[in-house]
């Protein structure tokens, strides 16, 4: 079967882009950038964006251009053993079962942008009303919702289904954040969130941010997941994968700059005198419990349907970085059905998605709804939901650890000058260049030491309760 492709370099920007754009990209980040320095924090992920994750980010592009393949098709066709073919299985358990956790949160994004089109504030706002939603049987009806939007994108492949719908989705989605930041700017007291996000104090700057900041770029860009090697799958040969590549990672740096600039100016309108340590850690804190209140608030200035549109357009705005990132999630697993059995798109769709809905549904009963779910295992020091166990395992521990096996496999199995000839191809003037030794040095040296660290550390934070890095920088006085 004639692999499908992306129709042009941008359909390509746009699909990457809409991957790499989630609920991290538009909460997460600007609240670690307040509380760890603010513009200092900006400049330090700027440095690890390009300088560590883009090199990775080329690497998987080219994979998947040159072997055509998604990621067990790509490790098992140039590893040639059986043990690059586990790391092949891994690369696609990995997506899979992080799917089935951002299937339960872009749900609940679904359910709150219905709640605020209905005018229903007061129930968001309400600090009781995301564990009564999250465990009503109206979850199950948004699931469906959720479900089915992602089927209809899906089954129509990858130029009448992912880049069809990310092309119109991601250019709304950027028009929808630069509007909603050019409003929030107008508010009384916006200029003191501005001042907290773009002010930088390099003396917040300590080993716990560095290692944050990084982590942050890392998983922010969808690497390690398998995406980008069954994107690039999908890219003619003449397109320029280091261009599209810088473009995707600007256009993530771009929406986390631009969310910083409305989360933290819509906090301070909301309250001038607030802490930044009130501020959730947590991206799904920041969205279902803190933002509701700003909206509540919002009825006093612009009333009942003023509040409620904004509200809503916020939830439409997450709900579309929710929704790209999600297919571009599940197109890893499909594509590696279709390659390996042979079935169709559809026939693929179904049977993943009937294993995936089962194991969302399980989840999404692991939040008080059924004890043992809710309990199912303790580590590092703390009860563990099953919700918690597959977010704790595959997106927290396993990620680094497959981009640490990624950079293995591309310079020492590959080979550099086979990463070199792919990136070459429809760009002659990267050969060369002094981006094309980095790469090849970077990937072959520190970037691997830094995921190594990054994995043994994590394993020890979660499953431990010992932070590695943290006793190492006191240990040495940068704490």
């Amino acid at each position: 079967m004639k692999r499908e492709q992306f129709s042009s370099s941008l359909g390509f920007i746009l699909a990457a882009a809409g991957s790499a754009v989630g609920i991290g990209n538009l909460v997460a980040f600007p609240v670690m950038a307040s509380k760890n320095g603010g513009a200092a924090f900006l400049i330090i992920y700027a440095i690890f964006v390009f300088f560590v994750c883009l090199p990775v980010m080329l690497a998987e592009m080219s994979l998947g251009r040159h072997t055509r393949q998604n990621p067990l098709g790509a490790y098992t066709e140039i590893g040639q053993n059986r043990a690059w073919r586990t790391v092949g299985w891994l690369s696609v358990i990995t997506p899979f079962m992080i799917g089935v956790f951002y299937l339960v949160i872009t749900v609940w994004i679904a359910g709150y942008l219905g709640k605020a089109m209905m005018g229903q504030l007061d129930l968001l706002a309400d600090p009781a009303g995301f564990d009564v939603f999250i465990n009503s049987n109206e979850l199950f009806v948004y699931m469906a919702i959720v479900v089915g939007l992602t089927f209809l994108i899906l089954q129509g492949g990858v130029k009448k289904g992912i880049e069809k719908a990310t092309t119109v989705l991601m250019p709304t989605l950027f028009v929808m954040l630069i509007a909603l930041v050019v409003y929030v700017l107008t508010l009384d007291n916006a200029m003191l969130g501005v001042k907290f996000f773009l002010v930088p104090d390099f003396s917040k700057i300590n080993g716990n941010v560095l290692n944050g900041a990084l982590a942050q770029a890392f998983f922010s860009l969808s690497l390690a997941m398998g995406i980008l090697i069954t994107y690039g799958s999908y890219i003619q040969k003449n397109n320029n994968i280091v261009s599209a590549g810088k473009m995707v990672a600007a256009l993530s740096l771009l929406v986390a700059c631009c969310s910083g600039l409305l989360i933290l100016p819509a906090a301070f309108s909301f309250n001038p005198d607030i802490e930044i340590s009130e501020l959730s850690e947590s991206s799904i804190g920041m969205i279902f419990m803190f933002l509701p209140k700003i909206f509540l608030a919002l009825q006093a200035d612009i009333g009942y349907f003023g509040a409620s549109f904004i509200a809503s357009f916020f939830f439409l705005l997450v709900f579309f970085a929710a929704m790209t990132s999600l297919v571009s999630i599940i197109e890893v697993p499909v594509a590696s059905i279709m390659d390996g059995k042979g079935l169709s798109r559809r026939k693929a769709l179904y049977s993943l998605g009937g294993a995936m809905i089962v194991l969302a549904m399980i989840s999404a009963l692991s939040f008080g709804r059924v004890d043992w779910l809710s309990n199912i295992l303790s580590y590092g020091g703390n009860p563990k939901s099953f919700f918690a166990l597959i977010y704790d395992m595959f997106y927290e521990t396993i990620l680094p650890l497959n981009g640490l096996l990624l950079c293995l496999f591309v310079i020492y199995r590959w080979k550099k000058q086979n990463l070199d000839a792919e990136m070459i191809e429809g760009n002659p003037g990267f050969a060369g260049s002094f981006l094309q030794k980095y790469v090849n040095f970077s990937l072959g040296t520190f970037i691997p030491v830094i995921l190594a660290i990054i994995f043994v550390n994590t394993v020890l934070t979660i499953y431990f309760g010992y932070n590695m890095l943290t006793v190492f920088f006191s240990y040495i006085g940068f704490n």
